[in-house]
């Protein structure tokens, strides 16, 4: 497997403040596995930019409130 991303995110929050959301029930909202987004919020796979977009809409946010980039010190 290669390097862990240096994209973070904040889905396992979002998901617990809309309702405690299931790993589960977000997967099926757009449309993945839920080993797929275990592996995106431990910061183990970078969604594509569509999923990235779906993710941020289930949760009615903007995209950088989901996912952050660190900038370069």
């Amino acid at each position: 497997m290669g390097k862990p991303t240096r994209i973070t995110n904040s889905i396992r929050a979002l998901r617990f403040a809309n309702g405690e959301m299931t790993q589960a029930e977000l997967a099926r909202r757009i449309d993945v596995t839920r080993q797929t987004i275990i592996a995106i919020e431990q910061g183990k796979y970078s969604p594509s930019l569509e999923m990235a977009f779906q993710i941020a809409r289930v949760f009615n946010v903007p995209l950088g409130d989901v996912f952050q980039y660190p900038e370069d010190d």
